[in-house]
């Protein structure tokens, strides 16, 4: 009898697995464009997507998510340079979708002279704390910060390297790790930089939503955000009390990713762009 029932749930479950897969992949790229004309190095901006599953992405692809723009670029799994299209993240391919990235890309090419593009380099992993960060820990079968390296330096040899948007925490909502976060983000960014090799470099902190089960150690580590940035002027935090969930509630929906990349871009337009003094 219990074997009938196993075999029961099987027969059940499997059919649902399936669907939800679709639905998931349904507006996933067939085909890479191959980037034909990868502009000047000074005219191809570089920023790094880092941190853990809300970077990475998690939303539902939808058709305008995957509408190309030749001057928005990103790479493959090869390190080859390709027409952007979500989802951009390719380390977790069973859970990938949509992050912020392709908005944030969209949002910052409206406000910038034509002959600027945008070259989005993905190495964010779900579930990463950022004690495995700064530790270069092997985690999804990714060695975190040396691959921050690499692809810090494959941003190098294309472009200049502008800025990070980061986007983490949630591992790290717990009541050991809360007060050691400022510190963590700190020892962190300081090897992101000394690694990109300037020490202004600006980073742009996504918050954590408002809408976990976890929600007032998700509000500690905003705070502990918040205190972090009280002490690096080239830090800018990213407001995202208002963005939805998509029914984990753990991950951003589609709206809120796409919110979030325009956010990303209004605040460097307006802190860092307006203070061009301030990064060097």
């Amino acid at each position: 009898m219990k074997k009938i029932l196993i075999i029961l749930t099987i027969y059940l479950l499997v059919p649902y697995l399936l669907r939800s897969q679709d639905i998931r992949t349904q507006f996933f790229p067939k085909t890479e464009l191959k980037a034909e004309n990868i502009p000047d190095k000074e005219n191809l901006w570089v920023f790094i997507l880092a941190g853990q599953s809300n970077m990475a992405g998690r939303g539902l692809v939808e058709p305008q998510d995957t509408i190309p723009s030749e001057r928005i670029l990103t790479i493959n799994k090869n390190g080859e340079i390709i027409v952007a299209k979500e989802p951009l993240h390719f380390n977790e391919p069973s859970m990938a979708g949509l992050d912020c990235g392709l908005s944030f890309g969209k949002s910052m090419i409206r406000q910038l002279p034509d002959s600027i593009s945008i070259l989005l380099i993905p190495v964010a992993v779900g579930g990463s704390s950022i004690s495995q960060w700064t530790g270069d820990s092997i985690f999804r079968k990714v060695q975190l910060l040396t691959n921050f390296r690499e692809k810090v330096m494959l941003g190098q040899r294309y472009g200049l390297i502008k800025g990070i948007l980061w986007h983490q925490g949630e591992n790290d909502a717990n009541q050991i790790d809360i007060p050691l976060y400022k510190n963590r983000l700190t020892a962190l960014f300081g090897k992101f930089r000394e690694i990109s090799g300037n020490k202004n470099l600006p980073i742009l902190i996504g918050e954590l939503g408002s809408y976990s089960e976890n929600n007032e150690n998700w509000k500690k580590i905003n705070e502990q955000i918040r205190l972090y940035s009280s002490t690096d002027n080239n830090t800018i935090i990213i407001s995202t009390t208002d963005l939805k969930e998509k029914g984990d509630k753990v991950h951003f929906n589609s709206e809120g990713q796409r919110m979030m990349g325009q956010r990303f871009a209004d605040g460097y337009i307006s802190k860092i762009l307006s203070n061009p003094d301030d990064n060097k």
